[in-house]
């Protein structure tokens, strides 16, 4: 009783006319700047947190918080339509989305992604409202060698990301960590693969990476072919909207999605990119048709769609009862809670209960402005499909410039990403899985420092690495994951021996 009558309290702060307002303004940016490359939450929101200085705490935090979720919808959108991951968490959707859009359905891979979004988002809120503190309580239990742990089982389920030969993927995930390296080394600030160019000292950024793997490369690819003048759909555009079969279909899909990433969601990292990642690897290993991932399969849609608007949901629950931001647009989080006097932590429940659950219930309603502002732009995107590939890929590359340019004025990150395009057209002509590549690359530097805190907090012992239950049941999930893997080709290879 208790509980309604706290969720009563937010939906009267969350539906008042100025923090509905507020609501969509953050939802409505969230939206524009996870379709832009390279501007991302992060940036807008510290941009923005000056001017919350005038605003009312549950107003800013409610708009802040809908940019934040609002770009995870966004980032979905330019990946589906021109294979071009607005956000990290969209590297995944981009695998099936953009395969679905070339075959006329990107309509259904748009509406796919934004009820499956909204499930999420929904489901999330819940979930908040009612494990906040038992979730965070199992979140603080993590330490160095159990985020390593945890990292060790996203890169070798990043091998189950693509149709390629393990060892491929393998081979992918640790080029990708390589190109994590380079830069200034976190514990020692020795620099490291930079050549003495200074401009690499702060490393390579994720943004180019994913223009140059995805981006340019396939924008060489396709003018290597032999029709420039053709769409990007390679075939006939279908309805938009998904049929009632379809939905009953990705429900399963979404629902896991959403368990996983609202998990995920709490703990300190890349909530959004691991949950997505994650989210893929299980669809595949429970559909009955694994071999039709990665060629336009809707529920590699729905699911790592909900995982990541789940996870960006849920990663304000460290924030709100521990006071421990899980990432770094959490922290501006925190900063614009101490704009208003206002001290993250478990007390904020009981002294600025308006905050907390008008937070919460904000984000239903801005999980329902966001569903209701995509669904129509649908058409608009699907529209891009049959605009001649010659004159379109211009545009992209002018977007993927612009995107670059943006992460630190400076000119040298356009050179970088041309350079890096041919790494990552390199990648594409000889038919090696890119999505492997960009999940080393993210969770190299996760998993590098996680080990080096656990070895000086241990003084060198490396069995720290296996003192918790925790540690023990990630390296678990990680054997049976090798084992999941190699067992079908064990299995060919010794059936083919026998005959």
């Amino acid at each position: 009783m208790e509980l309604l009558d706290h969720i009563a309290l937010g939906l009267s702060v969350a539906l008042t006319f100025e923090n509905l307002a507020y609501a969509f303004v953050g939802c409505l940016l969230g939206t524009l700047i996870g379709v832009l490359p390279g501007l991302g939450p992060l940036a807008t929101i510290s941009m923005l947190l000056p001017l919350t200085y005038s605003l009312q705490p549950e107003a800013a935090l409610i708009m802040l918080a809908g940019i934040y979720y609002g770009a995870q919808y966004g980032g979905s959108t330019t990946a589906i339509i021109v294979n071009l991951p607005g956000e990290s968490s969209a590297v995944v959707t981009a695998l099936d989305g953009y395969q679905l859009a070339r075959q006329g359905k990107a309509g259904l891979a748009l509406a796919t992604a934004a009820l499956s979004s909204f499930f999420a988002g929904t489901v999330a809120a819940i979930f908040i409202a009612f494990l906040a503190k038992p979730l965070a309580q199992v979140a603080f239990q993590f330490g160095p060698a159990e985020y390593f742990a945890m990292m060790v089982v996203g890169l070798i389920l990043a091998t189950v990301l693509s149709n390629a030969r393990m060892i491929e993927s393998i081979a992918m995930v640790v080029f990708g960590i390589l190109l994590s390296c380079i830069g200034t080394d976190i514990t020692s600030g020795d620099e490291r693969f930079t050549f003495g160019a200074t401009k690499l000292f702060d490393g390579l950024d994720f943004v180019v990476m994913a223009m140059a793997v995805f981006g340019f490369a396939e924008i060489i690819k396709n003018l290597s072919e032999e029709d420039q003048g053709k769409n990007l759909g390679t075939a006939r555009i279908t309805r938009l909207m998904p049929r009632w079969a379809e939905i009953k279909a990705m429900f399963g899909p979404a629902a896991r999605g959403t368990a996983i990433g609202s998990i995920l969601g709490v703990l300190p990292g890349g909530g959004a990119a691991i949950g997505s990642f994650a989210s893929y690897a299980v669809e595949k290993k429970v559909a009955k048709d694994p071999e039709l991932f990665g060629r336009g399969h809707l529920a590699g849609v729905a699911g790592p769609e909900a995982a990541n608007n789940a996870a960006s949901q849920t990663s304000f629950i460290p924030l709100l009862t521990l006071g421990m931001p899980s990432n770094a647009v959490m922290a501006l989080m925190v900063g614009a809670m101490m704009i208003h006097d206002i001290t993250p932590g478990p007390r904020v429940m009981e002294t600025n209960p308006s905050l907390f659950w008008g937070l919460i219930a904000s984000m239903w309603v801005g999980n329902l402005m966001l569903v209701i502002l995509n669904l129509p732009l649908v058409g608009i995107w699907v529209r891009l499909l049959s605009v001649p590939y010659k004159l379109l890929y211009p545009a992209i590359m002018l977007l993927c410039c612009i995107g670059a340019f943006s992460l630190k004025n400076d000119v040298f990150e356009i050179y970088l990403c041309a350079i890096m395009c041919l790494a990552g057209y390199i990648v594409v002509a000889l038919g090696l899985p890119a999505a492997p590549l960009l999940l080393g690359f993210i969770l190299g530097p996760m998993l590098e420092e996680n080990l080096r805190r656990a070895l000086l907090i241990s003084r060198g012992d490396f069995s720290v690495l296996f003192s918790s239950w925790i540690s023990l049941g990630f390296y678990a999930v990680a054997i049976v994951s090798i084992i999941a893997m190699t067992a079908p080709s064990i299995r060919t290879k010794r059936e083919v021996l026998e005959e």
